[in-house]
């Protein structure tokens, strides 16, 4: 069915199967970022963004958080966290620039004094960004957020870099940009179903609800497979990293007995040699209680590569599942309908 070229083409109205095999290209867009020259004292940095708007930080902060000399944190809310004051870094993310939680984040940050930075594509964000003298990046507009999520992480990586807090990260994300660009071609369209792991995983998952498992280091790209089956493939999926899965999620697998469940674990080299046992203990000790997982091991010789390709497989792998479901990938018009209920 996925070799059917014209029920591809038919279905994919918005072109996600193309944005999807570009988006190494968004590791290269160029940012203009005034950061003014203030002379205070950062002491955090909190990244407030929803959805995809959020994904560029996760990322940046699994690949490089640990050379960050302070610490970064996330939030999806409204609000920011108590700690956040004139000596706080906040970065406020919207990828259409109307996100309301974005908005009122924004409200906050000002409130508390903190030193602010701003990224959308416009919208009600920009106009406040640029009323505000705040430093605005824009980020390129015609996209889901969460087929935009590499432009995010260049865009955060531009501001920490120029304000000194990471060195070289850009011209790394560049490199790894030429890097996975030649690897996609295993997974487009063009590739047949018995060469395309893509396409196979896709095959194997549908119809079911589907559970995705990382390690430390790919625990980023698996919570964007679980986004990316929800938003693409309109598909129940759900993530979890070990190894805290060993210390609750674990047991869960006894119970109920029949599960329609797909399971899919993603395999990295570089983790601690005891996930790698964790996994085959894990496997071994629920066989006859979890499905046997698929299981995808990574390629890649750092941190970086391995998570741009375990990300990319995912996106090409729920456009598959979508037209197996029979969908468009591009539009989430349920996202939609609630937002005009909430307006």
């Amino acid at each position: 069915m996925l070799d059917d070229h014209k029920l591809a083409h038919r279905l994919d109205k918005g072109n996600a199967l193309g944005i999807i095999a570009g988006q190494p290209g968004q590791l290269k867009q160029g940012f203009d970022c005034d950061l003014q020259d203030e002379k205070r004292e950062i002491q955090n940095i909190v990244v407030a963004g929803m959805g995809g708007s959020a994904l560029g930080a996760e990322f940046l902060r699994s690949w490089a958080g640990d050379r960050l000399p302070l610490p970064l944190v996330i939030t999806r809310d409204y609000a920011l966290p108590a700690f956040v004051n004139a000596k706080s870094l906040v970065i406020v993310s919207s990828y259409s620039g109307n996100t309301e939680e974005a908005l009122s984040a924004l409200e906050a940050a000002k409130t508390s004094g903190a030193r602010i930075a701003v990224m959308s594509s416009g919208g009600r964000l920009k106009e406040l960004a640029l009323e505000g003298g705040y430093p605005f990046l824009e980020v390129p507009g015609g996209f889901q957020p969460r087929l935009a999520v590499l432009f995010g992480t260049k865009a955060i990586a531009v501001i920490l870099e120029k304000l000194g807090l990471l060195q070289g990260v850009t011209r790394e994300l560049e490199a790894a940009a030429d890097w996975i660009t030649p690897k996609l071609s295993g997974w487009t369209l063009e590739v047949p179903t018995a060469d395309n792991q893509a396409k196979q995983i896709a095959m194997a998952v549908r119809g079911c609800p589907a559970v995705i498992y990382g390690g430390p280091v790919l625990a980023m790209p698996a919570r964007k497979w679980k986004i990316d089956f929800n938003e693409n493939a309109k598909n129940v999926a759900f993530w979890y990293e070990l190894p805290e899965f060993n210390h609750n999620e674990f047991t869960g697998w006894l119970n109920p007995k029949e599960k329609h469940l797909k399971v899919i674990q993603l395999h990295s080299s570089l983790d601690h040699p005891q996930i790698a046992k964790r996994f085959e203990v894990s496997n071994r000790l629920l066989s006859g209680h979890m499905p046997d997982p698929i299981i995808v091991q990574a390629e890649g010789g750092t941190h970086l590569q391995q998570m741009l390709w375990a990300l990319l497989l995912g996106d090409f792998t729920s456009a598959y599942l979508a037209f197996l479901n029979g969908l468009d990938p591009t539009p989430v018009d349920l996202i939609e309908k609630l937002k005009k209920e909430l307006a």
